[in-house]
């Protein structure tokens, strides 16, 4: 059995013995690192200068190889001659566009003209003409006056004093009827012996040789004509004159 003393001892020489060696473990281990170190330097300094310049034009030839590539394919871009040709057609279909639009516009304008001019013309008609039915039914009533005072002989108005008041009532009732008329425009058509037909006005009833006068000619009037403004409503009744064959 080993003393106190002994043990402490031995321990001691131990713990002495372990440091001593991991002393030397360490200093084997940096000196092997410092050597690694210079290996790769050393190989790092003898690559030589050929290769250098070698591994260098390499890398510029490669750089110049990518720009020519670059270079050599370049972006397709339309000449300038196509973009004006694209740009003068466009121009042209604007300009046939515009050139149509304004063809359409003009007839519009010109359609609507037309048509706001026959408007009023019809607005305008309907306020003349408007009465031109009754003025119809009027006429008969005209010419029954008329008939009934051309009736009367001048000689039988003297020995009847009461026939001449009837006559003179019915004479004046007639002059006030046709003031009436010419108010409203409603003129008298009452051709006279020989003035030339005119189908406008006139309607012949029956054609009568007569010596001495032209052909187409009126020759009798059996019943007056009447117009409205411009417009004929009823044409006057006549005989016109034809040259013996």
């Amino acid at each position: 059995m080993i003393a106190p003393q002994n043990f402490l001892e031995v321990s001691r020489n131990h713990t002495r013995t372990n440091m001593a060696a991991l002393s030397a473990c360490f200093r084997a281990t940096r000196s092997l690192v410092g050597f690694n170190s210079s290996i790769l330097a050393r190989s790092t300094h003898l690559r030589s200068p050929q290769q250098s310049r070698h591994w260098s034009t390499t890398a510029t030839e490669e750089n110049v190889d990518s720009k020519e590539e670059k270079t050599d394919k370049p972006e397709e871009k339309p000449e300038i001659s196509d973009i004006e040709k694209s740009l003068r057609e466009e121009k042209q279909k604007l300009l046939d566009q515009i050139a149509d639009v304004q063809d359409k516009y003009k007839r519009s304008l010109a359609e609507t003209e037309n048509v706001r001019t026959r408007m009023k013309k019809q607005v305008d008609d309907a306020k003349i003409f408007g009465i031109q039915g009754f003025c119809k039914d009027l006429l008969e009533v005209a010419d029954i006056l008329g008939k009934a005072t051309e009736s009367v002989p001048p000689d039988a108005l003297t020995g009847d004093p009461y026939l001449k008041s009837m006559h003179e009532g019915l004479t004046m009732t007639e002059t006030q009827l046709q003031k009436v008329f010419n108010k409203h425009n409603l003129i008298m058509i009452n051709p006279d012996v020989g003035e030339v037909f005119d189908p406008n006005f006139h309607e012949a009833l029956f054609q009568t040789p007569m010596e001495g006068k032209e052909d187409n000619t009126i020759a009798v009037v059996t019943k007056v004509g009447y117009r409205l403004h411009e417009r004929t409503i009823r044409a006057a009744l006549v005989g016109v004159v034809k040259s013996p064959s």
